[in-house]
């Protein structure tokens, strides 16, 4: 969709987004490097709990066992468990990642074929029978790599605190309110998402738009002394 129509398209269903949208420009949301769906995912786990600076430099000794390129499936299903550890993954990872190679090489994990061919659903369902691999992971596989335009990754902090700081909330939104909020925004959630991403640099550098109009009426979860509570 074009600029033009995809402003048009959220002017017409929710204001708030328009005034994102209208301050922020055309969308960025791009296709990262091309990757295999089982690369992908080892990445992923290997990003996780660590600083993206700790992942690349295991990343990079995982690949100089294999002449410094990435392992297939197969390839890494071969190594030891011990031989991933002295590369600096944890316990739990090396579980994840052997998992990933075995779902791989029995055709659990959709090859890059056959993904085309799945709805995001699907794919979310097979990425997540894989250990280690949650729903948030395979939501950023559907949109940074397949390029799926109708992804709202609600479990996503960044998002559900664009959300909170765009329409004057209280507190986070629950993720069921903020997937049915969101069904206004259809088929372009992916857009909608990666808006919400700019809010929060907007409300830093004091450039959100100003809500119009009053908060909409949607659960979220409040910090109380007493617990989380609905407002």
């Amino acid at each position: 969709m074009t600029p033009k129509k995809l402003a048009a398209h959220f002017a017409a269903v929710d204001p708030v987004m328009a005034g994102i949208v209208a301050v922020v420009g055309q969308c960025g949301l791009t296709q990262r490097e091309p990757r295999s769906v089982f690369e992908t995912l080892a990445r992923s786990i290997a990003n996780q709990q660590i600083s993206g600076v700790v992942a690349q430099r295991i990343l990079g000794r995982l690949e100089a066992l294999h002449g410094d390129r990435f392992p297939t499936p197969a390839e890494l299903a071969a190594q030891p468990a011990q031989a991933l550890r002295d590369v600096g993954f944890s316990f739990s990872k090396v579980a994840a990642l052997q998992d990933l190679a075995a779902r791989t090489l029995d055709g659990t994990l959709p090859t890059d074929e056959e993904i085309t061919t799945l709805d995001d659903e699907a794919v979310v369902e097979r990425c997540i029978s894989v250990r280690g691999i949650g729903r948030w992971s395979a939501e950023m596989l559907l949109m940074f790599s397949l390029s799926r335009p109708d992804v709202l990754p609600v479990g996503d902090f960044g998002v559900c605190n664009g959300f909170r700081l765009a329409y004057g909330l209280k507190g986070m939104p629950r993720p069921k309110a903020l997937l049915a909020f969101g069904e206004r925004w259809r088929p372009y959630r992916s857009a909608a998402a990666w808006y919400l991403w700019r809010a929060v640099d907007l409300h830093r550098d004091g450039q959100l738009p100003k809500r119009p109009g009053r908060a909409p009426r949607v659960a979220v979860v409040v910090p109380k002394a007493k617990g989380d509570v609905e407002a």
